[in-house]
């Protein structure tokens, strides 16, 4: 599938924490599906010596282009900025308190 293919589906980029504490970044069109993968220990090398443990961050991209120069970007980030990713990441969920109204 080319790159035009893809274009107006939406990519993540996401990190997983590895047992021993290590993060890795990739991108996917879907993360939580790519996340159960790591975790099975298919789909990178990564983590045959860790396992995955944790998706803990994902941020969304119009296209697969954007998503993969992001990628690239984070992969080059030292591990301290990586974490502050990390701790600034607030997934939205259903579970989610209503606002006030």
């Amino acid at each position: 599938m080319t790159e035009q293919a893809t274009a107006g589906k939406p990519w993540f980029v996401y990190l997983v924490r590895a047992a021993n504490g290590a993060l890795y970044c990739g991108i996917s069109d879907d993360p939580h599906k790519r996340f159960a993968k790591h975790q099975s220990g298919k789909g990178a090398r990564f983590f045959s010596s860790s396992p995955a443990i944790a998706l803990v961050y994902v941020e969304c991209w119009a296209d697969k282009g954007e998503a993969l120069r992001q990628e690239r970007l984070i992969k080059r980030l030292r591990k301290s900025a990586k974490e502050r990713l990390v701790a600034s990441y607030a997934p939205i969920t259903a579970l989610d308190e209503p606002l006030s109204a």
